[in-house]
């Protein structure tokens, strides 16, 4: 393979700085001798100078050694007088124009060559593209077939996504199989889903599949601040891709790009708008027999331009969603390949904890379970390890310098008592998996973990209720054993007031609104969303949204009453829980059901009444 040397603006400075010392020595060995300007009058009183010539600073010329030899000499005028000096004597004397050719030039060649070699080494520091004339070529990537190593069993936990793109495998391996029969490749496809699904990893796969050159860009890549450069180099990749076809081009990121038009605040011909529209020109005049396939990745669809999405430009959307229990069972095994795991781990256990993460959340639950097995110098990964990992991913650091007197740490263990209580209490809520008044994040004092039994796609009011139930808990259990509240609840009466107003203008689930829906248009599908940043899009009017407050607040507090029923019902298992809570900080499941009187194998809601 070739060595590829990097330029350094120290290379130039050593070269420029060597010259002048060649020069130096050069013109020592070869010049002729320099003599004092004294030695010099003494000669020339002596009659042992035989000829000079007298410049503005120097005088040279050709003098009498001790063998009366003849050599030249230089020496630094001094006196002003000297012709005064000379006519005593029998030599011959001129004046001389001494030439500053050489060294003019090189007082101009140093400075430029510096500038160059300065500007040449920022070039090289900005990368390929950057230089003023290159703008137009593209950034892209290009990964050879050799060079993608990727396969689909490295992929894991997005089966019905694989089996989608199994078909661009199979096209772009065996065309004639779908042309013989008038089909013809689809021009383009678009991974969409939340972050850290593995789309990016998902096109890598289809490239080591098929065995094709890759192309990998970003969509913020295409975008500078020079009007046309974009389109520019929307041209030259589909140029090069066509060049290396059959090949796959991969967008990541493609919303930065192909954001709608008309939605930018600077107008219509700004520079994001004209590389979208030489994206469309280069996607609708690609010929399928050609053998480029464009494929991209977006966690925001909502806002593409929908000409990008129309048919014969992106034909396929693939959704790469979350996994599901076996999806996150197969994702596990995969990222367990590479880590010495002991063999009380159960990555079943470890899937069941961990819904609504991502494959990327699962990589790095495992990678922290080695960092933590390494710290305590140990050579498998134990279950321990792992839980810990989920609980720094979910919950965040531990932080165990924290200090935390005794009144605070108390109305914590209440307030977290309170949430798993009514949780146990309540039918279809989650199963409490632990409670802990250890302080994580940033502000979260305590926390009690829920553990679904298994993937819910659907909730119904029933449910909804329940989880506002829960949410209120520590509120009412702090009220019911201090009297009054903290700030500690705020944030869980934020979400229940979320939910509350969901329930009411989203799913239809009031009677101020009925069967009707008032939900945000526009909003992201797959992003995390939190309703105080978003506008307020109100599409009622004034008298349904003040009954629609009444209904708010009646809901929350009905749901507070029944909570409140429950606790003090169960009052002193709340003052035992959580005083077993302050002794040892953590409870787990099993423990806390068996001082409910509950049996902790099943998963949960084992109250009498629903309330």
């Amino acid at each position: 393979m070739e060595k590829k040397h990097k330029f350094s603006i120290w290379y130039v400075l050593l070269g420029i700085w060597a010259v002048l010392i060649l020069n130096n020595l050069i013109y020592q060995s070869i010049g002729p001798e320099v003599i004092p300007y004294s030695e010099f009058l003494s000669r020339l009183r002596q009659d042992k100078i035989k000829e000079i010539a007298i410049g503005d600073q120097a005088i040279t010329g050709v003098m009498l050694d001790k063998d009366n030899a003849e050599v030249k000499f230089k020496t630094i005028r001094v006196n002003p007088d000297l012709a005064k000096e000379l006519e005593g004597h029998t030599l011959k004397f001129r004046g001389e124009v001494e030439s500053t050719f050489l060294r003019n030039l090189i007082s101009w060649l140093i400075p430029i060559f510096l500038f160059l070699g300065i500007w040449y080494f920022m070039m090289r520091r900005m990368g390929p593209g950057a230089g003023v004339m290159q703008f137009g070529q593209n950034r892209a990537k290009l990964h050879a077939e050799q060079d993608v190593p990727t396969r689909f069993e490295d992929v894991a936990g997005v089966d019905e996504a694989k089996g989608e793109l199994q078909e661009i495998v199979s096209f772009l391996k065996e065309p004639e199989r779908y042309t013989r029969v008038g089909g013809r490749m689809p021009k383009g496809v678009l991974l969409v889903g939340p972050p850290g699904t593995g789309k990016t990893l998902l096109s890598r796969a289809v490239a080591g599949e098929a065995g094709v050159p890759f192309f990998s860009i970003s969509g913020s890549e295409f975008v500078e601040l020079f009007v046309g450069v974009g389109a520019a180099r929307v041209r030259e990749l589909f140029s090069q891709a066509k060049e290396k076809a059959p090949c796959i081009i991969f967008i990541d990121e493609l919303d930065a790009l192909g954001k709608a038009r008309g939605m930018s605040v600077v107008g219509g011909h700004d520079e994001r708008e004209q590389t979208l529209q030489q994206l469309l020109v280069e996607m609708d005049g690609f010929d399928p027999r050609v053998g480029v396939i464009i494929m991209a990745a977006t966690n925001r669809p909502e806002i593409l331009d929908p000409a990008l999405l129309r048919a014969g430009r992106f034909d396929r959307q693939v959704l790469v969603d979350k996994p599901d229990l076996n999806g996150r069972i197969d994702i596990l095994k995969v990222h367990a390949k590479r880590i010495t795991l002991a063999p009380d781990v159960d990555l079943k256990i470890l899937a069941q904890r961990t819904p609504g993460l991502s494959g990327a959340d699962l990589e790095n639950i495992l990678n922290e379970g080695a960092l933590l097995a390494g710290r305590a110098d140990r050579d498998q990964v134990t279950m321990a390890d792992l839980e810990e990992a989920v609980d720094r991913i979910v919950g965040g650091l531990e932080k165990k310098n924290r200090v935390i007197n005794q009144r605070e740490k108390k109305t914590v263990a209440y307030h977290e008592t309170g949430h798993a209580m009514v949780a146990a209490y309540t039918p279809l809520t989650d199963k409490v998996h632990k409670i802990s008044i250890v302080p994580r994040g940033i502000a979260a004092l305590g926390y009690t973990e829920q553990r679904p039994t298994e993937d819910r796609y659907l909730m119904s009011r029933s449910e909804l209720v329940g989880k506002l139930d829960v949410l209120l808990g520590g509120r009412v259990a702090e009220k019911i054993i201090f009297g009054e509240v903290s700030t500690g609840a705020s944030n869980d009466l934020q979400r229940a007031t979320d939910l509350a107003r969901a329930m009411l203008t989203q799913y239809g689930m009031g009677t101020t609104l009925g069967p009707v829906t008032y939900s945000r248009r526009n909003q992201p599908i797959f992003m995390p969303q939190d309703s105080s940043y978003l506008p307020p899009g109100q599409e009622y009017s004034e008298a349904t949204a003040a009954g629609l407050d009444d209904e708010l607040r009646r809901l929350l507090e009905e749901r507070e009453d029944r909570v409140n029923q429950v606790l003090s019902e169960h009052r002193d298992q709340l003052e035992a829980v959580a005083q077993k809570l302050l002794d040892q900080e953590v409870l787990e499941s099993r423990e806390f059901y068996t001082m409910l009187g509950l049996d902790p194998d099943k998963a949960a809601g084992q109250a009498e009444t629903e309330g």
